[in-house]
């Protein structure tokens, strides 16, 4: 019942998620091609142009780990699961998943104190646009990440259709 409540705030979270990877994507290619074709055509081009494209790199990464880790498809290390007796393979998932989600919450906190140190020296990235502005990406998406990880593990820990397999 609860899932059936939620469903509409979770398709409308991953329509968001994938609409900002999109987006992001097709604006990292168009201008990067855009400024291609204006330095070799028109000897020209926009100064800001490749700051702001090392940004989109960035958002694109963070994004797409986020889609990957909801989807399930994101890297892993899974040369000891192939050798563990299937008895031991839910429990190394559970492991694993609350060792990633740890990394993932060391990471997205240290990155918020790094953006909030940007936000404090009021950097410029490009144009008038604030480094810390560009860089909310960071704490953001590798918290999200962390909350998927735990959520992962707390549901193989907490599945009943799995616990035949222990």
């Amino acid at each position: 019942m609860t899932k059936d409540i939620l469903r509409p705030w979770v398709n409308g979270i991953q329509w968001l998620e994938n609409a900002a990877l999109v987006f992001a994507l097709i604006s990292m290619l168009g201008l990067a091609v855009l400024q291609i074709v204006l330095r070799n055509v028109f000897d020209g081009g926009f100064l800001w142009a490749e700051s702001f494209l090392r940004i989109l790199v960035l958002w694109v990464a963070i994004l797409g780990g986020m889609v990957a880790t909801r989807e399930n498809n994101h890297i892993n290390i899974d040369a000891l699961s192939r050798f563990l007796p299937e008895r031991f393979q839910r429990l190394l998932q559970i492991v694993t998943g609350l060792f990633s989600a740890a990394i993932c919450g060391t990471v997205a906190w240290y990155s918020f104190e790094y953006v909030n140190l940007e936000y404090q020296d009021e950097t410029i990235a490009f144009a008038s646009v604030p480094t810390w502005m560009c860089q909310a990406i960071l704490p953001f998406g590798f918290a999200v990440i962390c909350i998927r990880f735990s959520v992962r593990a707390m549901q193989t820990i907490f599945d009943q259709s799995k616990l035949g397999n222990s």
